[in-house]
């Protein structure tokens, strides 16, 4: 059996992947909306790359459209899919990468399933006890210790609205939870992966403590941040693919 596309989805300040080669552009038309990809290859292999956000960063996170973007990779054949998320760290500090092994919920107003009781699906509930790949997860984690980088091997997603950032009171409710990161693009997006039946893990990049746990959150020194750590992820997803291919 032939190895289906590689995909990858980036989120704030990850516009393209350095690595990939050959790419060019190609809108992707689903029956939930259309989609901007790159297709070209990560160390041989045909990958799909995605930014959530649009390449020109015009949509916020709670109205990116979360089931075009995993039904655009289907569409594309992409059988695996490798996620980046910007983060506020619970406990790591900025410029710490986390695979998350679990997440929860805090979003209010997304559309969060494929499945809303219609034909020919009707009534459809999924088990997420594995929401995040554990094979793709070893990937993240062995591709990082590889190339020289520290990686914390696990941890719990904590997915707000956006796009405002999060109170103090919301954080030290997160924390008491075992929140160790907080973001606003990683749900619903890993659910309707798990929907479609398509490996999905997330290498997150933390930019800022969490509010209440440091200096008020700035998008000035987030932006800073990521550019910081830009030169690891990109390492990181060039290494996974390497691995994966």
């Amino acid at each position: 059996m032939s190895q289906g596309s590689l995909g990858v989805i980036a989120g704030t300040g990850f516009t393209a992947i350095d690595a990939l080669e050959d790419p060019r552009p190609l809108e992707v038309v689903t029956e939930f909306g259309t989609v901007d990809a790159l297709i070209g290859r990560l160390a041989g292999r045909r990958t799909v790359f995605l930014a959530r956000h649009r390449r020109d960063h015009s949509v916020p996170p709670h109205l990116v459209n979360y089931r075009a973007l995993i039904q655009a990779l289907v569409d594309q054949g992409v059988t695996e899919v490798l996620a980046v998320n910007v983060v506020g760290g619970i406990g790591p500090e900025p410029g710490q990468l986390v695979v998350v092994d679990d997440f929860i919920d805090f979003t209010r107003s997304r559309v969060s399933s494929f499945f809303d009781g219609a034909p020919p699906h009707g009534v459809v509930h999924v088990d997420v006890t594995e929401p995040y790949d554990p094979r793709l997860r070893a990937v993240w984690v062995d591709a990082a210790a590889d190339i020289g980088l520290e990686v914390i091997p696990e941890g719990v997603y904590g997915a707000f609205e956006g796009p405002r950032f999060e109170t103090r009171a919301e954080i030290r409710m997160a924390r008491a939870a075992g929140v160790t990161v907080v973001g606003m693009t990683g749900v619903p997006e890993v659910v309707l992966a798990k929907e479609r039946d398509l490996p999905y893990a997330a290498l997150c990049l933390v930019v800022n403590p969490a509010a209440g746990l440091g200096p008020p959150v700035s998008v000035e020194a987030i932006l800073a941040q990521i550019s910081a750590g830009a030169e690891s992820v990109q390492s990181t997803i060039a290494e996974a693919a390497r691995r994966l291919a």
